[in-house]
């Protein structure tokens, strides 16, 4: 159970007012938690949704992070600790968060990870279309009835993969843009054709860029991701 402390005491504490002018709103009626008006006296948890005026107020302290990761090949995007080369023990950071998605471990570049459960949904729910763009190697020359069929569509997984964005690099290595997650999708995709992937890096999901080292992350903004949904 979350430690309760007075509401009064508890603005005062996260810096909001005093508790004298915490006393003198709960008074006049403008703090509702849990959406209902409180009485003098109440009681609060970090669990509670405390509204002042209709904003929402939070200790700073407890405010979700975002992150943007340059996932290095071979760090798998779980939070079990059991797997020796999970995400979440890399990183090591100290508040705790998950990642959005995955990222297949022989794969490098962009993840996100988070505290909030709110954008995790919205990111992963498939109506919404978000971009994610790799930079992907193969082993073999790529030709136009590659970049093609690419393109259009390729059976996998019991299904046709959407039409997608594709766009010849070099030789050996082409941009795809996707908008859906089917598991190990480029490389079973570029396997049907033939081909192997020697290099998966993703480099943007959605209005993201890969911006920092490999291994390395940095915060982004909350209305970053929350922009997108709008």
């Amino acid at each position: 159970m979350s430690e309760v402390t007075r509401l009064n005491k508890y603005l005062s504490e996260i810096g909001y007012c005093s508790r004298r002018a915490a006393d003198k709103l709960i008074d006049e009626g403008r703090i509702l938690v849990n959406g209902t008006p409180v009485p003098m006296g109440l009681k609060v948890s970090i669990d509670d949704l405390i509204e002042i005026d209709g904003e929402k107020i939070q200790d700073p302290k407890n405010e979700h992070v975002y992150l943007a990761f340059n996932k290095p090949i071979g760090i798998v995007c779980t939070t079990d600790t059991r797997e020796p080369d999970n995400i979440i023990e890399y990183i090591n950071y100290p508040q705790r968060i998950f990642p959005i998605g995955r990222l297949d471990k022989p794969s490098e570049g962009l993840i996100l990870l988070t505290s909030d459960g709110d954008v995790v949904n919205k990111i992963l729910r498939t109506e919404y279309n978000h971009e994610k763009e790799y930079i992907v190697t193969v082993n073999k020359i790529i030709n136009k009835d590659f970049i093609t069929r690419m393109s259009n569509g390729i059976p996998i997984l019991d299904t046709v993969t959407k039409k997608c964005e594709v766009e010849m690099i070099n030789k050996f290595t082409f941009r795809i843009v996707l908008t859906q997650g089917l598991n190990r999708q480029i490389r079973r995709m570029c396997e049907y054709l033939g081909y192997e992937v020697t290099r998966l890096k993703r480099v943007r999901i959605m209005n993201i860029r890969l911006k920092c080292p490999v291994g390395e992350y940095i915060n982004i903004k909350k209305e970053t991701l929350y922009d997108q949904f709008k």
